[in-house]
């Protein structure tokens, strides 16, 4: 069985807990996997947080913002690490071993999964980063384009590829209608 867990686009400054940011964040942690449903569609009616369409620029709001927790969260960890280090933990050195490639891409702007070591994807998980995580981008566009897509979501797709990730299109307008019949 699969289980969706909606959490509700992240602002910028979640992090550092604006919004509803340490909430959110918090639900993330705990999800297999991240799906960003991205606005891809063009409506005067529809306002958007930042003014404008972008999701790129959205989804990179969001990934930023779970870089920046969890950097946070390996620093805090760090700490604790190091001082069992010194003692000769080998346990804790290990785990520091692992976690300064992922420190290190946080600190390069990149998400974590990109500098998980071979072999190490299960202490990896273990560690709760958000940004090890794998990712799918949904692109939600307007009936017309829900055969193709659009402008919006082709940036998206590039985005996804360059990545490593999937993209998908939809039509939320034409889901909703169909689930109402």
């Amino acid at each position: 069985s699969l289980e969706f867990v909606d959490i509700a686009g992240l602002v910028r400054g979640a992090s550092k807990g604006e919004g509803l940011g340490n909430q959110f964040l918090a639900n993330i942690r705990e999800v297999d996997a991240i799906i960003h449903v991205l606005r891809c569609f063009e409506d005067g009616d529809v306002t958007h947080v930042e003014g404008s369409v972008d999701p790129v620029r959205d989804a990179e709001t969001v990934e930023t913002e779970l870089m920046l927790a969890d950097l946070e969260s390996l620093e805090k960890r760090g700490i604790a690490l190091a001082k069992r280090a010194r003692g000769g933990d080998k346990e804790a050195m290990a785990q520091m071993a692992l976690i300064e490639p992922l420190k290190a891409a946080l600190e390069a702007g990149r998400p974590a999964r990109f500098a998980v070591p071979k072999g190490e994807e299960e202490a990896a998980s273990r560690l709760q980063l958000m940004t090890t995580k794998p990712v799918l981008y949904v692109c939600n566009v307007e009936e017309a384009s829900a055969a193709t897509g659009n402008a919006h979501s082709a940036h998206v797709q590039a985005m996804a590829a360059a990545q490593g990730a999937k993209a998908v299109i939809v039509s939320a307008a034409i889901e909703a209608e169909i689930s109402q019949m």
